[in-house]
């Protein structure tokens, strides 16, 4: 497997687990300590918002890396 394969498939799954993250109010992500800059300053319900942002942003960003390696974009 080559490596750009491995980077892309690393945006797509932090991407996910950020965005599971959002959708199911995960304790356990929200209140880990590099999290809780962004809840303590903007809520809990904005964080999970930025958060599922950010995990659609890198799924995005894997996709559109893998499609352009294939030569399709």
């Amino acid at each position: 497997m080559q490596f750009h394969y491995v980077i892309q498939a690393l945006f797509v799954l932090v991407g996910l687990l950020a965005v599971l993250a959002a959708i199911f109010n995960w304790d356990w992500f929200f209140m880990a300590q590099n999290s809780q800059f962004i809840v303590k300053n903007a809520g809990r319900r904005q964080a999970r918002f930025f958060y599922g942002a950010i995990g659609c942003l890198l799924i995005a960003t894997g996709v559109f890396f893998f499609l352009s390696i294939q030569g399709v974009v």
